[in-house]
């Protein structure tokens, strides 16, 4: 697949590695450089936003219409889905990716504890599907967490998790995996 990255800092770099490691072709932009942001977004199937919250919505001219973007920003003031899809309600939005640190993504494995780690997708069905075999190359589980209704929750979940880390708490350890048969027990408390 073809994916147009738009920003060149550590999160850009990490997945735009995986990426290219799994064969696909990443052509990497940004205001100053010898690929322009339009360049890289008209060279995308799929265009991953990587630039800082504040400023993704100023670079959404350089997308073309009807695009599907992947948005991996993270925002704990605010809800950077919600600006993009305002501001350019004809793209196809996808949030994702914005659970990890970059430093996961340079990792030669993604498999922790004999789990390769999931990644949620919220939001159209149809963008959803085309981002779906992205996190797969890169030795993840994809896992489509609802429509673009549930991207705030992604975010807020993000900054939640980023909060814990912050006070040295292993956010990981509150979410222990359960037996098939524990989830009926937990709809029911």
């Amino acid at each position: 697949m073809r994916i147009g990255i738009l920003g060149r800092g550590n999160i850009a770099t990490a997945l735009g590695a995986g990426w290219r490691a799994a064969g696909h072709s990443v052509v990497t932009g940004a205001r100053t450089g010898p690929v322009s942001l339009t360049e890289a977004a008209r060279f995308g199937e799929v265009t991953l936003l990587a630039v800082p919250a504040s400023a993704v919505v100023s670079v959404l001219d350089h997308v073309p219409p009807g695009a599907t973007v992947i948005d991996c920003t993270n925002d704990l003031s605010g809800h950077p889905y919600a600006r993009i899809t305002a501001a350019r309600p004809d793209l196809q939005v996808v949030k994702a990716f914005n659970l990890s640190h970059d430093s996961v993504w340079r990792l030669p494995s993604r498999v922790f504890g004999g789990r390769p780690l999931v990644v949620p997708l919220c939001g159209p069905p149809a963008a959803v599907s085309v981002v779906r075999p992205l996190v797969a190359a890169l030795g993840c589980t994809p896992v489509d967490a609802g429509g673009p209704s549930q991207a705030a929750l992604l975010e807020s979940t993000a900054a939640f998790a980023i909060g814990l880390w912050f006070q040295g708490v292993d956010a990981q350890a509150i979410l222990q995996p359960l037996r098939a048969d524990d989830g009926a027990d937990l709809l029911t408390r």
